[in-house]
C-alpha cells in the first residue's frame, strides 16, 4: 500500500515481514524490514532507490498506481547493494528513458552488480536536479555504509532520504516514527548502528556536521530500511551524534559459552562481583544468543568480559565469530578481562587476550583459568574479578 509523504511525495517501497536474516546470513532481522523507496512526481518524475529483486513486481505495481513507470525520468541509485538496486533492471525495463543518478564511486558498484550500460549520470555533494518545483540536492556519504553511499535532499518538501542512515530493519504497517512503538524503534535503531556503522564512526560525526552546516531544513527523514522520522525528525540525527561518539553506559557484559558447566560457574560468579559493586550486569551464553543482539549489548557497555572453556587449543566455536566481529567493528573505550576452565593445555584465556588486545579493547586484569571444575577459591577469584572491573570502571570515567 502506497503512502503519501508530502503533496506529490509517496512511500511505494515494499514491507519484508518474514525475512530473518540480511547481509546473506550476517544480521539477523527479527522484526523483519522494509526496503524504502520514494516516488516524486513533479514536472518531472524522480524515483529514489528500489527494492530487492524479489519484490520488484510489487514495487512496480505501487508505482502503476500513482503513474505510468515509463514516465520517470530519474532513478536516484543510491547505494548499490542488491536490497536497494536489486530492481533497477526491471524499472528500467518499463523507463528506458530514464537516467539513472548515482554517485561517482556507485559506477564501479552499479555496474559491477548489474552489467548493464544505462544512461549514467555521475553527481558529487552539492550538485542539484531541478524536477518543477521541487529539486533533488545530493550529498556524497561515502562509507556510510558503503564508499558508494548518498543523500538525496528534497527542497520545498524539506525531505532528507538518507539510504542506509538513520533506518531500521523493523517491518511494521504503519510508516512513521510516532505511529510504533518507540522501545521496539530505538532497540532497533541502535542495533542497525552498533551492528553496521559503528567502524565508521568517525564519518558519521563528520557526515552530520556537514549536513547540520548546510542549514537545510528538515521535516521528514526517510531512510532505506524501516520507519520514516517525521515527528521531531532530528531526534535520531542526535542519536546517532550520541552513539558516534562511543560513550558506553555505566554496564558490564558477561560473553560465554561452557562445555560441563565450569565456565558458566566462573561466569556468574564474575557477575556476582561486578552486582555487589551496583554495576548492571548481564550474563549472554553464547550458545543459545544471538550474535548481533550480543553486539548490540556490547555497543552500549563500558565492560566486556569473555570467557570460554579450551578446546583443540582455542576457544569454541560460538565464541570465536563474535572476537573477530569485536576486531572488525572497532567499538572504542571498552575495557575487559578473560576467564574460562580447562582440562589439559589451557590456551583459550591467552587466545581471547590477543583477540580483545587486536580490537583495541583495553585488558584491566589478568585473566582467570579453572582447571577442570572451579572451585571455591577459584570461585572466590572469579567475583574478585568482578568486583576489580567495577573499579576499573569507576576509575576510566
Amino acid at each position: 500500500m502506497i503512502t503519501q509523504l508530502a503533496e506529490h511525495i509517496y512511500w511505494v517501497g515494499v514491507v519484508d515481514w518474514g525475512i530473518r536474516s540480511f547481509h546473506g546470513h550476517e544480521l539477523s532481522t527479527h522484526r523483519g524490514t522494509s526496503y524504502n523507496a520514494y516516488l516524486i512526481v513533479d514536472e518531472k518524475i524522480a524515483l529514489v532507490d528500489t527494492v530487492w529483486e524479489p519484490f520488484q513486481d510489487d514495487l512496480l505495481a505501487n508505482i502503476r498506481e500513482i503513474v505510468d513507470p515509463a514516465r520517470i525520468d530519474y532513478i536516484i541509485a543510491s547505494h548499490a547493494e542488491p536490497d536497494h538496486s536489486g530492481s533497477l533492471p526491471a524499472v528500467v525495463r518499463e523507463a528506458p528513458n530514464a537516467t539513472v543518478i548515482l554517485s561517482k564511486r556507485a559506477i564501479d558498484s552499479i555496474q559491477g552488480h548489474h552489467h548493464q550500460p544505462w544512461n549514467f549520470q555521475t553527481v558529487k555533494t552539492g550538485d542539484s536536479i531541478s524536477l518543477g518545483r521541487h529539486d533533488l540536492v545530493f550529498v556524497e556519504a561515502p562509507m556510510l555504509h558503503w564508499p558508494d553511499s548518498m543523500f538525496t535532499y528534497v527542497t520545498g518538501a524539506n525531505i532528507l532520504m538518507p539510504n542506509d542512515a538513520f533506518g531500521q530493519h523493523y517491518a511494521s504497517a504503519y510508516r512513521f516514527n510516532d505511529q510504533v512503538d518507540q522501545q521496539e524503534l530505538y532497540q532497533e535503531a541502535l542495533k542497525y548502528y552498533a551492528n553496521i556503522l559503528t567502524p565508521f564512526s568517525d564519518r558519521v560525526a563528520k557526515k552530520i556536521d556537514e549536513l547540520l552546516a548546510m542549514n537545510l531544513p528538515v521535516n521528514m527523514i526517510a531512510p532505506s530500511h524501516g520507519i520514516i522520522w517525521r515527528d521531531n525528525p532530528l531526534q535520531i540525527v542526535q542519536k546517532y551524534q550520541e552513539w558516534a561518539a562511543q560513550v558506553p553506559e555505566r554496564r558490564a557484559l558477561v560473553l560465554y559459552d561452557t562445555m560441563w558447566e565450569g565456565t558458566r560457574k566462573m561466569a556468574e560468579a564474575i557477575g556476582e562481583g561486578l552486582a555487589e559493586q551496583g554495576v548492571p550486569v548481564r550474563l549472554l551464553h553464547m550458545a543459545v544468543t544471538d550474535r548481533n543482539d550480543a553486539l548490540a549489548e556490547v555497543f552500549r557497555s563500558q565492560a566486556i568480559i569473555i570467557g570460554s572453556p579450551t578446546l583443540n587449543r582455542g576457544v569454541l566455536p560460538t565464541i570465536a565469530p563474535i572476537l573477530e566481529d569485536l576486531k572488525g567493528l572497532q567499538f572504542k573505550n571498552k575495557i575487559g578481562a578473560a576467564f574460562g576452565s580447562y582440562g589439559w593445555s589451557g590456551e583459550s584465556v591467552k587466545a581471547i587476550e590477543e583477540h580483545m588486545n587486536a580490537a583495541g579493547i583495553t585488558l584491566v586484569a589478568e585473566g582467570l583459568r579453572a582447571k577442570w571444575q572451579p572451585t571455591e577459591e577459584n570461585l572466590e577469584r572469579c567475583r574478585l574479578l568482578g568486583r576489580d572491573i567495577a573499579g576499573a570502571m569507576a576509575a576510566a570515567r
